[in-house]
C-alpha cells in the first residue's frame, strides 16, 4: 500500500459530512482506516461506478480477500463480510441466489403492496393523530419504524414476537461501536433468532418469502437450493436491508422538509413532486454511508499514479460519492428538492443493485404525502443542528427525531 497515511474513520460518525469532504478533498480514492481494517475509499462517483460494475471486483471475501482469516476474529464489522448471501456472493453464486430472490420485488408484487402500504400508514397516522396538539413525537420511533418493520414482517410472514426480537439485534448489526465480542455475541443471537423462525416455519409454512426460501432449500434438486448457511443469509439480508435503510430514507427526508420552509413551499406550488424530494433525499442523505467491503480481484491503476493491488480491499463511499461537486456542483451540499439532476448511489450501482429500491420509494413517498397532508404544520421540537446522528459508519439516520405535528397556537 502507498505511504500515505490512512484517514481514521470516527465509528460514532459525530460528523460524516466533515469526514466525507476530508474524503474528497483527499482525491477519488484513499486510504481509510475503519475499525481497524485498512480499505480504499472510493468517494469519486465516476471511479466508484466504474469499479462497482467490473468483474474484477468481488463481495467474496473468503474467496478474494487474503486478510480475512486474520481479520475475522477481532474485527466488530465480521458479520458484514461473513454472512453467506447474494450481498457477499460473487459471480455464479450471485446471480444464482438473486435469481431467487428477485420475484419477491417484482413490478406486480410491489403493485399489489400499493394499497397495504397506504393502509399501514394511514393506521400509523390515526394513530399520531390522536395525540394532544404540541405534544413532542418521535416520529422515527413512531412513523419511521412501524411502517418498514409492518411490510417487511408481511412480505416474511413474521409474528409481532419475532419482529420484537429481531428489531432489537438488526439495529446492533448497524452499530459501529461494539466491540468484537459484543458484535460476535450479537451476531450468534440474530442466528438463534433466525434458527427458531426457520423450525417455526417449517412446521407451519404460510404464503410468504420465508416459507418460500425454506421450501427452496429443502427442495430444489437442481443445484439452486440455498444452503443451510445461505438461507439464513438470506434471511438476515432482507430483514435487516427491508427495513433499517427505508426507516432512514423517511427519517432524513421529514428531517429536510421540516429543516427549510422552502421545500414545502415547493411541494405547495408545484415546483417538485414528493417523488423528487425522495430522490433527493436518497442523494442528499443515503441510508448507508460506507459499504464494506469489496475486493480487488487484480491490481486497479488508479488517478494520481495510486493503484489498488489485488487483494486489497475497498469501501463504497455512497454518502460522499453523492454530494460531489463534479457531480451536483458547488450546491451539492444543500437539500434541494427542485434539483434538476438528483441522480445518485444511493440503492448501489452494477450487479448489486438494490432488489428493494422500488418497494423501499413506494413506502416513503406513501408516508410523505400522507403525513403533510394531515399535519402540514408539523415542525421540529429542536433545531435541526441538535438531531444527533446514529453512532455507526454505516446507517444515516438520527437516533431521535422528535416531531410537534399540531403545535398549539396562541
Amino acid at each position: 500500500m502507498p505511504d500515505e497515511q490512512p484517514l481514521l474513520l470516527d465509528p460514532t460518525s459525530a460528523d460524516h459530512h466533515a469526514e466525507d469532504r476530508a474524503l474528497r478533498a483527499r482525491g477519488a480514492a484513499t486510504l481509510v482506516d475503519i475499525l481497524g481494517v485498512t480499505a480504499w475509499s472510493l468517494s469519486d462517483p465516476g471511479l466508484l461506478k466504474q469499479v462497482l460494475t467490473r468483474t474484477y471486483v468481488s463481495k467474496d471475501a473468503r474467496a478474494h480477500w487474503p486478510a480475512f482469516a486474520d481479520t475475522i476474529p477481532t474485527w466488530p464489522l465480521a458479520l458484514w463480510v461473513t454472512v453467506d448471501n447474494m450481498f457477499t456472493a460473487y459471480g455464479s453464486d450471485h446471480r444464482r441466489l438473486r435469481r431467487l430472490i428477485a420475484p419477491a420485488f417484482s413490478a406486480r408484487r410491489i403493485a399489489a403492496l400499493t394499497p397495504v402500504v397506504e393502509d399501514l400508514v394511514t393506521g400509523i397516522l390515526d394513530d399520531l393523530d390522536a395525540r394532544p396538539a404540541g405534544e413532542v413525537v418521535d416520529l422515527r420511533e413512531h412513523l419511521a419504524y412501524p411502517l418498514p418493520i409492518a411490510v417487511i414482517g408481511r412480505m416474511m410472514g413474521l409474528s409481532s414476537v419475532h419482529l420484537k426480537g429481531l428489531r432489537t439485534v438488526v439495529d446492533r448489526v448497524f452499530a459501529t461501536t461494539l466491540t468484537a465480542d459484543e458484535a460476535a455475541a450479537n451476531t450468534a443471537t440474530l442466528y438463534q433468532l433466525l434458527d427458531e423462525l426457520i423450525a417455526a416455519k417449517r412446521a407451519r409454512p404460510g404464503d410468504d418469502m420465508t416459507s418460500f426460501l425454506i421450501s427452496t432449500r429443502d427442495e430444489e434438486g437442481d443445484g439452486s437450493a440455498l444452503t443451510d448457511a445461505e438461507l439464513r443469509g438470506t434471511l438476515v439480508l432482507m430483514i435487516s436491508a427491508g427495513y433499517e435503510t427505508t426507516v432512514n430514507v423517511i427519517d432524513q427526508a421529514i428531517a429536510s422538509l421540516l429543516t427549510d420552509p422552502a421545500q414545502p413551499a415547493h411541494l405547495r406550488a408545484g415546483r417538485c413532486d414528493w417523488n423528487d424530494v425522495v430522490e433527493e433525499t436518497l442523494r442528499h442523505e443515503p441510508a448507508i454511508k460506507h459499504l464494506p467491503l469489496r475486493y480487488a480481484l487484480k491490481d486497479i491503476p488508479l488517478p494520481g499514479g495510486q493503484t489498488i493491488r489485488a487483494g486489497e480491499a475497498i469501501l463504497a463511499s455512497y454518502a460522499a460519492a453523492n454530494r460531489h461537486p463534479d457531480w451536483h456542483g458547488d450546491d451539492a451540499d444543500l437539500f434541494d428538492a427542485t434539483r434538476t439532476t438528483k441522480d445518485h448511489l444511493a440503492f448501489g450501482h452494477g450487479v448489486h443493485y438494490c432488489l428493494g429500491a422500488p418497494l423501499a420509494r413506494l413506502e416513503v413517498v406513501t408516508v410523505l404525502r400522507q403525513l403533510f397532508a394531515r399535519f402540514p404544520g408539523a415542525q421540529l421540537a429542536v433545531p435541526a443542528g441538535e438531531l444527533r446522528p446514529l453512532p455507526s459508519l454505516i446507517s444515516n439516520g438520527h437516533v431521535a427525531l422528535p416531531v410537534r405535528l399540531r403545535p398549539v397556537t396562541p
